[in-house]
């Protein structure tokens, strides 16, 4: 399981820019709280070598899909915590719930740093929680 600053990452696939190469289908970590996206660490130096490549040979775009040995994505994802194929309404409230569990580790081992911390994911994932209700209640009257 990949964290950052404090949140689980999802699992997904996406596009990558390098210099002036776009590489497509790379399996990405992303952080639903900052936003944050770095490479799956199983496919890491797959993608530098690629990257490289492709931009050394001036190629506008790639497919890393093509041209990287296929990865199982199931597998490869099997141990985060969502996905990006599931409603995000339920990724927020999934977060929600983990960041309220380690609040109450943080209180009984009395790290405020940490608590600060968390407290400060709440508010983000709060925020982003009330959007997509609003969101969702918005298509529900159109």
């Amino acid at each position: 399981m990949s964290f950052c600053c404090g949140a689980s990452m999802l699992g997904t696939k996406g596009t990558l820019r390098h210099i002036r190469t776009q590489i497509h289908n790379v399996p990405l970590l992303f952080c639903p709280v900052c936003h944050h996206v770095e490479v799956h660490h199983l496919v890491e130096s797959e993608y530098e070598i690629l990257a490289e490549y492709a931009h050394g040979d001036g190629a506008p775009e790639v497919d890393f899909q093509e041209y990287v040995e296929h990865r199982d994505v199931q597998e490869m994802f099997e141990n985060c915590v969502n996905h990006e194929n599931e409603e995000p309404l339920e990724v927020v409230r999934s977060q929600i719930d983990m960041a309220l569990d380690l609040l109450m580790v943080a209180k009984e081992i009395g790290d405020a740093e940490w608590e600060q911390q968390l407290k400060k994911r709440l508010n983000v994932l709060s925020q982003r929680r009330h959007k997509l209700k609003n969101k969702k209640t918005m298509r529900g009257l159109s």
